[in-house]
């Protein structure tokens, strides 16, 4: 839970929020969780309040509603496209939209903002519901707290219910101090436990009589449940069963695995620097009994040796050795590395220089697209070959480093061959992150494991195959029952281990199950039926990637019905919310849930206005920078696929010289306007209101204002309203006009200039509208660009270092190499509108104080010009 009703200006400061209450029941394993805050609004008159809650990617959203004058409102789960209508409708009307989307490794975000009417208050209650992953050992629920006020009424609740029993729990947070680790107060009897934090006012300031809370960050529970060497535990609630098979004292299998590295130009930096750190420290755990090989490519192949060594000590140092020759430079030949890591493997299982009770594995890390190789570039056919050579014989695990990777190849091609993708992010622990994976998958336990029931009994069931179980996870499978008269309900299990052959049988008293499943305080509804719900969507979905046409199909279809039949916001629902407004019109929102193609989408890449146009140019342009907001400079650095910010603050008025192309003779400048405020305020922002484009050799001048749009070519002017949609092509140019969002023009065999039109609410009289910026195909404009904008199209490196905790967690302070100066930074984010244009997206950036001092060449002010198509 983040930002849970954050104040967005200091008017807010009328709005308390009263009382925040986390409620989690976890039931074997399963966890439902309701989030309430109430406020109240103390002013004389309507103010706007935010409920903005981060929540896991696994979760499913269940339910969402508000509390308003004693009427609540209710949201309704609803297919994609039948809730596209009303989406659209109260976008182009300029209303808040709630959202479900990616917001970081594990989180993603829900927001929703409502009026509340003078001296009125607000409840807001979110439901999620989840499947806790066993991971190395332990379950963990995580619930993020950040109400970044003080809060007169703050509890966290969580019962749990563990029918095996709860062998250990641990209860902890990253903001919990020795003072406030008293107030985190656990109880275990048995198979149940409780755990609570409730600290006061005066416990949640960050200091005696300030107004700031020290509750900030991420609360944990991890915990485990006892095990025995038998078959698992077996649940049974109103006809749906569900079984956790993860045998305790099993024997650990030898594993053989093949690490297949991207060594092309784009690891170039500190990613390579963050895998050869990853390397040795998996070299360092590895077991003598493992046998490991080591191939790096790029549009070349090179193997440390021809064949898989066992890891002696020496083998150790002298693959150590080899991992410090890794070096980032070529092209990006999967096809050929992977098939040649599977040969080396069929190669030695044929030569019997392998243990004959083996597992075999292939590890590949990339960052980036198939881009060169033996005349095999495209994905499908990648994805084809893999699948043919591996034959279901080995497991391949893909991670993909940073956002240049096209994830979803690679989810396809590690779901085909029994493993799974994983994204590594580009974070300064990104060697600890691959690290951490491989911890997950070293230490096989069992494999071809088979989970059966009784055929003539059950059905619908979810997956009972398993490639392989590792040590501290944990395999679940959920069925219906279908024979409502069975009084026994048999379970085998056949599975190979490092000696022979597990084979584990058992059988249950269904009337017993059901008993004991009677634990009214801990049970939420029919939680079986929902988790096999829950699994058998999540399953779907990631199946649907693959097979006929006709296959994903159906796959969809039944995952469309399962989430609707039980109100889960997935990839193929979104939530409509229907917000009460002061003048009793209806607001409509749309809680939507990213697929993980949909987040790469929308990250603000910056090398086009769509999807499409991203992938065609992704590895041929140079940084694109942007200007939006107050106003704000994103610069995207795509050769170590991060992002910088800066501001300038200067008074309305004021003409920045921004994308200025001398031998082109192409010149881009904004003038400043006051603050999109209009009410007096201790701190004046600027905002861009206008921008001037000139091109002398096309002879065309192009006048933009938050009011029209005037186009001057060979003599002759035009002029478009922002209310209008236009489309205007010439031979020299073309001008898009998108009514009520953006202008785009396209200069001939030049750059592409994009302008967002900002428009705030209608209704309120104390706002005014500006303007956005953003260049395209920077590449094509000449290599003397300058400007604010302009002198990072060339091009720039930077290193960030000595990353720490700043002001808040979330925003560490770092310093930072570039340009041979040394800076100061922050973590942060910052809003870019180049895929939403009306709400925006969250871009996390390193931001430069100062007005861009050090980044920028010189001063902001070397860049004023007196007019608006004036050159510097």
């Amino acid at each position: 839970m983040a930002r849970l009703l954050k104040k967005r200006n200091a008017d807010d400061a009328d709005i308390e929020v009263y009382s925040v209450r986390i409620d989690c029941k976890v039931t074997s394993r399963f966890a439902h969780t309701i989030m309430t805050s109430r406020a109240v609004n103390h002013a004389n008159v309507s103010r706007e309040a935010l409920f903005d809650v981060e929540l896991p990617k696994t979760a499913f959203i269940t339910n969402f509603s508000m509390v308003i004058d004693g009427v609540t409102y209710v949201g309704q789960v609803k297919e994609k496209e039948q809730a596209k209508q009303q989406y659209q409708k109260a976008v182009s009307q300029g209303q808040s939209a709630g959202l479900v989307r990616a917001s970081g490794r594990k989180m993603e975000k829900f927001s929703v903002s409502v009026n509340i009417a003078a001296a009125s208050k607000v409840t807001f209650e979110l439901t999620y519901e989840e499947l806790l992953k066993r991971s190395l050992g332990k379950y963990e629920l995580m619930i993020r707290v950040r109400p970044k006020q003080l809060v007169q009424h703050f509890e966290i609740m969580a019962e749990l219910y563990e029918p095996q029993g709860i062998a250990f729990l641990e209860a902890n947070g990253t903001f919990i101090t020795n003072d406030l680790l008293p107030l985190v107060k656990t109880t275990i009897t048995g198979n149940k436990a409780r755990v609570s934090f409730s600290p006061g006012l005066e416990q949640q300031r960050t200091c005696v009589g300030c107004p700031s809370t020290r509750i900030d960050g991420d609360f944990f529970i991890t915990y485990d449940v006892n095990r025995e060497k038998d078959i698992g535990d077996i649940q049974i609630v109103n006809g749906y069963f569900v079984h956790f098979f993860a045998p305790a004292n099993l024997q650990r299998v030898p594993k053989n695995v093949v690490f297949v590295i991207d060594e092309s130009g784009s690891m170039g930096g500190r990613k390579i620097e963050q895998t050869r750190e990853a390397l040795h420290a998996i070299l360092n755990d590895i077991q003598e009994e493992d046998y490991f090989a080591l191939l790096v490519f790029d549009d070349r192949l090179r193997k440390w040796k021809p064949s898989l060594t066992k890891a002696t000590p020496e083998s150790l140092r002298e693959a150590k050795q080899f991992v410090e020759t890794i070096q980032a430079r070529g092209g990006t030949d999967i096809n050929w590395s992977v098939l040649e890591a599977v040969k080396m493997l069929k190669d030695d299982l044929a030569n019997h220089t392998l243990p004959e009770r083996s597992v075999s594995l292939i590890i590949l890390l990339t960052d980036g697209q198939p881009a060169s190789g033996k005349g095999v570039t495209n994905l499908e056919k990648i994805q084809e070959n893999a699948r043919n050579a591996i034959g279901g014989n080995m497991t391949l695990y893909c991670l993909g480093f940073g956002y240049n990777v096209d994830y979803n190849f690679l989810h396809k091609l590690a779901s085909e061959n029994n493993g799974f993708a994983r994204r590594i992010y580009e974070d300064s622990d990104a060697a600890l992150q691959l690290q951490g994976f491989y911890t997950e998958v070293a230490n096989p336990l069992l494999w071809g494991i088979e989970m059966q029931y009784p055929e003539n009994s059950v059905d619908s069931l979810t997956e009972s195959s398993f490639k392989q179980l590792y040590q501290g996870s944990e395999i679940v499978v959920a069925g219906h029952i279908s024979d409502n008269s069975l009084d026994f309900f048999p379970v085998e299990v056949k599975a190979q281990g490092l000696e022979n052959e597990l084979h584990l049988q058992s059988q249950s008293r269904v009337q017993e199950r059901l008993e004991a499943s009677k634990e009214q305080q801990y049970i939420f509804g029919e939680f079986t039926e929902r988790l096999w719900a829950y699994l058998t969507i999540q399953q779907l979905l990631s199946k649907r990637g693959s097979g006929t046409p006709e296959a994903k199909s159906n796959m969809t279809a039944r995952a469309l019905e399962l989430s609707l039949q039980y109100s889960f916001v997935t990839p193929l629902t979104s939530m409509v919310v229907t917000k009460p407004q002061e003048d009793d019109d209806k607001d409509t929102l749309i809680a939507d849930k990213l697929t993980e193609e949909e987040r790469g989408q929308r990250r603000p890449s910056g090398f086009g206005y769509t999807a499409s146009r991203v992938q065609n140019v992704y590895h041929a342009l140079p940084p694109v920078t942007s200007v939006d907001g107050d106003p704000h400079f994103i610069i995207w650095v795509p050769q170590q696929n991060d992002t910088l910010c800066f501001n300038i603050d200067e008074r309305p008025g004021v003409i920045f010289s921004l994308t200025p192309s001398p031998p082109t003779g192409i010149t881009v400048n904004g003038q400043t306007i006051g603050d999109k405020k209009l009410v007096p305020s201790r701190k004046v922002n600027t905002y861009f209101g206008r921008f001037g484009i000139v091109s002398r050799s096309l002879g065309i001048k192009v006048d933009v204002t938050t009011q029209a749009i005037h186009v001057f070519h060979n003599g002759k002017e035009a002029v478009f309203s922002w209310s209008d949609t236009v489309s205007l092509k010439q031979p020299s140019f073309d001008l898009q006009v998108s009514k009520e969002k953006s202008l785009t023009v396209a200069m001939k065999d030049s750059a592409t200039f994009v302008i967002i039109l900002h428009r705030v609410w209608k209704k309120h009289p104390f706002y005014r509208d500006y303007l956005g910026f953003y260049t395209l195909d920077s590449h094509l404009l000449s290599p003397a660009t300058h400007g604010l904008l302009g002198q990072f199209y060339g091009g720039l490196q930077f290193e960030v270092s000595d990353v720490h905790s700043g002001e808040a967690l979330d925003k560490p302070d770092a310093t930072m190499q570039v340009k041979g100066l040394t800076l100061s930074v922050t973590r942060g984010w910052q809003k870019d509108y180049r895929w939403d244009t009306k709400h925006g997206e969250e871009v996390p950036c390193w931001f430069v104080h100062n007005n861009g001092t050090g980044l920028i060449d010189g001063t902001h002010t070397d860049y004023i010009v007196s007019g608006i198509f004036k050159s510097s």
